[in-house]
């Protein structure tokens, strides 16, 4: 059925418009008409609705219904929208020229386009688009498919907070959901919170990962995620895919960062909007490849010290020779995204635009054999020799358009190419030749998409006009003619022109057929360029910010280190770590002194030198850390019904149960959620706990009861600051420095921050008042505990329990 008022029937274009939407009902349909995409009755009113057309009706004898589209020649900036709004959409082109159809013009279905699957290169942003599928069995079964580059890999996994963080750094476009998963309300709900993407469904069939890609013996859960996978993705390319091998992974192998880490860190998305992150600073890459590379390897840093100090190699090598470095950006520039066009041409889906991007691409990389960067890279200059041979320097979009192929290339094509220029030299002589003719000095041949070849003669000339030319257009003044040697001319054209346009598309299509066949080769290639892409960008930041190589000796030494990102955006006042000694330091001193930044800045070392990239210090000696835990920052969970002291809580559990002697571990202000006893009561538990687990601990804290623990891997250190002035305004120095600091400055941090005056000033006799009293209550205390309770008799003990108790009422009142 279609939406629309009147008795019907529905007329031929829309009856089917109707017959391809039933067979798409969960895709919008664009149905071609012409220069446009249109859709129909409720679906039109969505499109109008989503992209802020406006709605009109087509109309028939019988039947109105709504409609709206979008130009063809524009469709990618509206197909983009749609499916960041998170549309399927479904094109159905028309597939033969309206001209040779008899009745109505057929359509059909030719691409489906969904968020996860798309490969269109106008559709795609640099950053990995990946479709993720996830089902149970013995754990969670997590697989991630990237159509585009035909990237396959997937996890186990056996807890939900593992499983979210995985999700989290992959952050898929569209996920499928099994369905014991889809009708669990409870899981449903958290999962929508969570990751707001779009929720697809598919049959969760398990596929045998052994037999279809050698990979291990997979359990269950992980053989029906990727059975899903397989399956939706093969329904939205027309049965056609292009993976490499299935790679099953295990995220344990690489350091841990927890989606609440790598939101404290800044790695992928910054706090405020329109701030910066680390990924932001570090990404110098020049290619796409390289940029995806980068994200991955901060995704997962590594454990293993082999591997990490021979990409340290590779960065101090570009670092050292500013000219190799400054060369290969150079070169690299030049190189396309070799990656999806090697998938392309897998797929037969590259265009002539893409075989020409290939070739300027290869053609650059025997510079970098050259330089002795990537000696082994294949060679594959000859395919580029091959397109330059073929193609010509510029091609159209579109293989219909002609105009692709060099004269010389293929015999068979400059024959019928000469065929259409020795017609059109007869069309070109006939013109003057019948002005002689005839006599008629203004007659001249055209050509027009209705008429064809016609010959037109103005009105002053119409009595000169021979017998055997024939009217077929009459306009204001003048006439225009045709006759049966033209018309025989022009089907002649006609015929050769189309011949040559589908040996055109033939050469083209042989000649993409043959560079396909190094489209494995052109994914090494593409690899290797990545992975010197990103030293390149990592040694370009090395260079730029004053970056030192991190070294791994097991200890934890940081000589005047610095936060990456915030050191960016204005001055910063480097310091020094030292937990050579201490496994935790407390960390104390007023608000905006830094505290949080000296937390995230030794967090962050840590993290790019397990990616192997040079750090923000002066030096660095680290040990390999298995996982960075942080609570920083306070949150609440409205929608769940967690106060910020629940979600603090919960994060500091997770952080109890994993830490370990090789972890390192930021809490901030941990326990203030709460009374502040309470508060002081959990902080100094947590502490003395991560203290017994041996982990790297850095605890900023305003409890000063903190600094007198009698711990023997606890230091004490302060973020200075310092009240200058009769008004007792406030200086921070930034600069962090052994010992607890002697107040927290409370008042005046409000002061600066703009309280009104008069509440500030208030503030301060209340709390003398409040020191005053501390001071009173120090005397209950000391008094009580002088007492000899065994030389007191009975009245005695009364008198001094009486007077204890007004002075405890006085300090009360």
């Amino acid at each position: 059925m279609l939406k629309g008022e009147g008795p019907g029937p529905l007329p031929p274009l829309l009856e089917q418009y109707v017959a391809l939407r039933d067979q798409y009902p969960d895709y919008l349909l664009l149905f071609q008409v012409g220069d446009f995409y249109e859709c129909f009755g409720e679906d039109a009113e969505r499109l109008a609705r989503a992209l802020g057309l406006t709605l009109t009706h087509k109309t028939s004898k019988d039947f109105t219904t709504p409609m709206a589209g979008i130009p063809i020649r524009a469709a990618d900036t509206y197909l983009e929208k749609l499916l960041a709004l998170g549309f399927r959409v479904a094109l159905a082109d028309q597939v033969e020229p309206a001209e040779e159809a008899e009745g109505l013009v057929r359509r059909e279905v030719t691409q489906l386009l969904t968020p996860g699957t798309v490969v269109e290169e106008s559709l795609l942003t640099p950053e990995a688009n990946y479709l993720a599928a996830l089902a149970t069995g013995e754990g969670y079964g997590l697989v991630f498919l990237e159509v585009s580059t035909g990237e396959f890999k997937g996890t186990v996994l056996f807890s939900r907070s593992a499983l979210y963080d995985e999700l989290f750094r992959h952050r898929p476009r569209e996920v499928l959901l099994a369905p014991e998963l889809l009708e669990n309300e409870a899981f449903l709900k958290e999962f929508r919170k969570r990751f707001p993407v779009m929720l697809s469904e598919a049959p969760f069939e398990p596929v045998d990962l052994e037999r279809i890609f050698g990979a291990l013996e997979a359990p269950l859960a992980l053989r029906r995620a990727a059975g899903a996978a397989l399956a939706y993705a093969r329904a939205t390319q027309g049965g056609r895919l292009a993976l490499k091998a299935f790679q099953r992974y295990d995220p344990g192998a690489f350091m841990d960062l927890s989606e609440a880490t790598l939101k404290a860190l800044e790695v992928f998305e910054p706090l405020l909007p329109g701030g910066k992150t680390l990924l932001s600073v570090l990404d110098e890459t020049r290619t796409a490849p390289g940029r995806r590379l980068l994200r991955a390897w901060l995704r997962h840093p590594l454990l293993d010290r082999g591997p990490l100090e021979a990409r340290l190699d590779r960065v101090e090598r570009l670092v050292r020779d500013a000219p190799l470095r400054e060369g290969v950006r150079r070169v690299l520039f030049r190189v396309h995204d070799l990656e999806r066009l090697a998938n392309r041409l897998l797929l037969n889906r590259a265009t002539p635009k893409d075989l020409l991007a290939l070739r300027r691409s290869l053609e650059a990389l025997p510079e970098l054999r050259r330089m002795g960067v990537l000696e082994h890279l294949p060679d594959l200059l000859h395919l580029a020799e091959e397109i330059g041979a073929a193609l010509n320097e510029e091609v159209p979009g579109r293989l219909s358009q002609g105009g692709l192929i060099r004269e010389g290339y293929d015999p068979t094509l400059d024959a019928l190419r000469g065929r259409v220029q020795e017609t059109l030299g007869f069309l070109a002589r006939l013109e003057e030749k019948e002005r002689e003719r005839t006599g008629i000095p203004t007659l001249k041949v055209g050509y027009n998409a209705v008429f064809g070849y016609y010959l037109e003669v103005t009105r002053p000339y119409y009595d000169q006009v021979p017998p055997d030319y024939r009217p077929v257009q009459t306009l204001k003044d003048r006439q225009r003619y045709t006759r049966p040697d033209l018309k025989e001319k022009e089907k002649e054209l006609l015929f050769a022109e189309a011949q040559a346009l589908r040996r055109e598309e033939e050469v083209f299509l042989e000649l993409r057929a043959k560079v396909a066949q190094e489209a494995e080769r052109l994914r090494e290639v593409a690899q290797l360029l990545a992975e010197l892409d990103v030293c390149a960008a990592l040694a370009e930041v090395a260079v730029q910010r004053g970056y030192a190589r991190p070294r791994f000796t097991g200890r934890l030494r940081i000589q005047a280190g610095r936060h990456p990102v915030v050191e960016v955006q204005g001055n910063f006042v480097p310091n020094d770590l030292d937990m050579t000694e201490a496994r935790l330091i407390v960390l104390t001193g007023p608000n905006m002194a830094g505290k949080s930044t000296y937390l995230r800045q030794a967090a962050l070392i840590a993290l790019l030198a397990q990616i192997g990239s040079f750090i923000p210090a002066e030096e660095a000696e680290l040990p390999l850390f298995d996982r960075i835990y942080t609570r920083i920052g306070a949150s609440d969970d409205l929608a769940g019904g967690r106060s910020t002291f629940m979600v603090e809580m919960g994060e500091v559990a997770q952080i109890l149960k994993g830490a370990t002697e090789k972890s390192l571990v930021l809490l901030d202000e941990v326990g203030r959620g709460t009374s502040t006893l309470d508060g002081v009561a959990l902080a100094q538990a947590v502490l003395e706990a991560l203290h017994e687990r041996g982990a790297y601990v850095l605890f900023a804290t305003h409890y000063h009861e903190l600094t007198r623990l009698d711990l023997p891997r606890v230091r004490n250190f302060h973020v200075a600051a310092e009240e200058v002035g009769l008004e007792g305004g406030l200086v921070f120095y930034h600069q962090v420095l052994p010992g607890p600091t002697l107040k927290s400055y409370g008042v005046e941090v409000a002061r600066l921050a703009g309280v009104p005056e008069e509440v500030v000033h208030r503030a301060r006799v209340i709390l003398e008042g409040l020191l005053a009293s501390r001071g009173e209550g120090e005397k209950v205390l000391f008094e009580l505990l002088a007492l000899d309770l065994n030389r007191l008799t009975p009245l005695e003990a009364l008198q001094v329990l009486k007077r204890l108790q007004e002075m405890a009422r006085g300090v009360l009142v």
